[in-house]
């Protein structure tokens, strides 16, 4: 099983429970490719770089699934098909990039339990 992370870009026009959905589904398909999610992670409406299809906003997402690598063709002509993603990037994970996600997720989680105590 291979490792991989996959950061999309959901359309702006989209209400919060539309954009979890999406999400659900991108997750739903990946498991039912024979992959596993290890993390899900939203970043929020954030300004583009450039405008795509003229908007200048997007909704980032980011997941980490491990899977074989027959996963990967078929989860991308999914993610093509779907009129509501802007665009997407999905990366092959190695040793290194596992430890820095790990580092990033315990000191993300870190700040987020010192946030709830004050």
């Amino acid at each position: 099983m291979n490792s991989y992370e996959t950061v999309f870009i959901l359309t702006p026009v989209l209400s919060e429970e539309q954009t979890k959905e999406a999400v659900q589904k991108f997750e739903g398909e990946i498991k039912s490719l024979g992959g596993k999610i290890k993390h899900s992670e939203s970043w929020g409406l954030r300004k583009l770089a450039y405008p795509i299809q003229k908007k200048s906003t997007g909704f980032y997402f980011l997941l980490e699934f491990e899977g074989p690598s027959t996963v990967i063709s078929e989860f991308e002509v999914m993610l093509r098909r779907d009129e509501r993603l802007m665009r997407f990037l999905t990366v092959k994970m190695d040793k290194d990039s596992l430890a820095w996600a790990e580092r990033r997720r315990t000191k993300m989680g870190a700040k987020k339990t010192v946030a709830a105590k004050a």
